[in-house]
């Protein structure tokens, strides 16, 4: 059996370290590089449990598992997911080879109870510095095996100067080793203008951590750098019985709201809603401010499971009973997305605001800055607006990375 991968796939996989990584752009093939890395483990230790970490449950639901299915079927293994217990179980026919233990790092402390022989640690760069740290002295305790490889790989997109960059360059041992890659060594398998589409959106400092995998400094200055004042300027206003759109921010006893109206593809913000006490608070305050205008809401996704008033109502199903067209997916993207779609929009004039009516909108845009782990500031409680503000252009916008691969092929 043989494996056709690029040459820096081809790297990784030859690394001796204990611990290796995989670092490149977006599109680079890392988590199926990963999982390739897996099952090459399932054949070597049978038996041998292994564990799967990514920083938040839908990333092991929408990345992890159709990634493991398609690589297990191509090299010999039948996979069966079990997604209540995070579990997924490998087999060569009917026989049993083992199982990956799936575990978010979002809470560092509840990765315990288990061991396993190795490991695939997915875009840990996503996490704040301290909680990557965390999650990381966690995983490594799980290797318990004797006779098992009790290696982790680490597969990432480089964010900036943070876990990745201290732990594989800047405080590097001779138990890490890393190889690093740009999305153009995955080009074959990627959309013919995905590289040039990106190329073109991104700025220099974008440009070298998304595409060319490099660690540059993303976190300096203001979180959406592409708002300017006078640029993004505009003097719409709601017109009578017309459509609002309004992005919702969900928080307990301080909601906040920023609502939009369309001209051709561009969104105009034209007013904002602040201080509002709950839910059903701020569905009667819409109700109020248009009754004779059709509503549509997008709020943040994590509505649907919240529940501030009644135990047995979620938030956004207090929306969609108050007539609201709602629209939201089932999680919400990763702020690092949300905020890259809000700031191409703002490049490219697809997202105007106007500061008359939208003054402290237009405020926090200009003044929200990183903290120290390189995340939107949330003590400076310049955040809620913004979050607000941009669920509808992640959501109508979005940052597309379609999933990448690399071929395989056996040799007789």
């Amino acid at each position: 059996m043989q494996i056709s991968v690029n040459r820096p796939q081809a790297a990784f996989l030859a690394l001796p370290h204990r611990y290796r990584a995989f670092v490149s752009g977006f599109g680079g093939g890392k988590t199926f590089i990963g999982c390739i890395a897996q099952c090459l483990d399932f054949w070597k230790y049978p038996g041998v449990n292994q564990g799967y970490f990514a920083p938040t449950i839908p990333q092991i639901r929408d990345i992890y598992y159709p990634t493991i299915q398609e690589v297990s079927y191509s090299l010999g293994l039948n996979v069966q997911i079990r997604e209540g217990n995070k579990e997924v179980h490998f087999y060569e026919g009917r026989k049993y080879r083992g199982t990956t233990i799936c575990r978010s790092m979002q809470i560092p402390e509840s990765i315990v109870g288990f061991k396993i022989g190795s490991a695939l640690v997915d875009e840990i760069d996503l996490m704040a510095a301290d909680k990557a740290e965390r999650a990381w002295n966690k995983i490594i305790g799980r290797m318990r095996y004797q006779n098992a490889s009790n290696r982790v790989s680490v597969t990432s997109t480089p964010e900036g100067y943070k876990f990745m960059y201290s732990r594989f360059v800047l405080n590097k041992t001779e138990r890490y080793g890393m190889i690093q890659a740009s999305t153009y060594d995955n080009e074959a398998n990627l959309p013919e203008d995905y590289i040039e589409s990106l190329a073109d959106t991104y700025n220099p400092e974008l440009r070298a951590a998304y595409l060319n995998g490099q660690f540059v400094n993303l976190f300096s200055g203001t979180v959406f750098r592409s708002y300017e004042r006078k640029r993004c300027a505009s003097r719409e206003t709601i017109q009578p019985k017309e459509q609002i759109r309004i992005g919702l921010d969900f928080n307990v006893t301080n909601m906040s709201a920023v609502c939009y109206v369309v001209r051709g593809a561009t969104w105009h913000a034209v007013d904002e809603l602040v201080g509002i006490y709950d839910t059903p608070d701020m569905i009667a305050t819409i109700k109020q401010r248009y009754p004779e205008h059709a509503i549509r809401i997008y709020p943040d996704a994590s509505g649907g499971s919240r529940k501030t008033v009644d135990a047995s109502i979620s938030d956004i199903s207090l929306l969609q009973s108050a007539g609201f067209a709602v629209y939201a997916n089932r999680s919400n993207p990763l702020v690092k997305d949300r905020v890259i779609a809000a700031n191409m929009a703002f490049d490219k004039g697809l997202v105007k605001i106007n500061e008359l009516l939208c003054p402290e909108y237009s405020r926090c845009l200009e003044q929200l800055a990183y903290d120290a782990n390189g995340a939107p500031d949330k003590k400076s409680n310049l955040d809620h607006l913004p979050d607000a503000g941009t669920y509808p252009i992640a959501y109508e916008m979005p940052v597309l990375k379609p999933a990448a691969s690399v071929s395989i092929k056996f040799v007789s």
